[in-house]
C-alpha cells in the first residue's frame, strides 16, 4: 500500500488524469464517427465515396499535419473551402474532441 500521501496523491493525479484523457477519446471518437467518417473516412484516409467526391485531404497528408490544433479547430467549428462549419451543430467541446480523435489516427 501506498503510506506515503504524496506518493498517494500523484498516483490519484496520475489516475484522473488517464481517466479524463480516456473519455475525451471516447467522446471525440463517438463525434468523429457521427459527423466526420462519412468524408473523413474510419481511418482518417479519406477513403470515402464522399471523400474521393470532394477530395477531401487524408490525414497524412503535410498540410493537415503542419495545423495546429487551434487551426483545425477554427476550420472544424467555421467550415474551411468543401467542408461545412458545424458552429451550432456540436458544442466546442465536441469539436475539440474530434479533431483531437481524427489526429490522433496520424500515427
Amino acid at each position: 500500500m501506498l503510506r506515503n500521501p504524496g506518493a498517494r496523491s500523484f498516483v490519484f493525479v496520475i489516475l484522473a488524469l488517464y481517466c479524463a484523457a480516456g473519455y475525451a477519446q471516447g467522446k471525440g471518437e463517438e463525434t468523429y464517427k457521427a459527423h466526420c467518417q462519412s468524408c473523413h473516412g474510419s481511418s482518417g484516409m479519406a477513403d470515402t465515396g464522399p471523400g474521393r467526391v470532394t477530395k477531401t485531404l487524408p490525414v497524412t497528408a503535410p498540410e493537415l499535419k503542419s495545423r495546429t490544433l487551434a487551426e483545425m479547430i477554427n476550420y472544424t467549428r467555421d467550415g474551411k473551402d468543401r467542408m461545412r462549419g458545424f458552429e451550432g451543430k456540436l458544442t466546442d467541446e465536441e469539436i475539440k474532441a474530434s479533431v483531437m480523435y481524427f489526429r490522433s489516427l496520424i500515427r
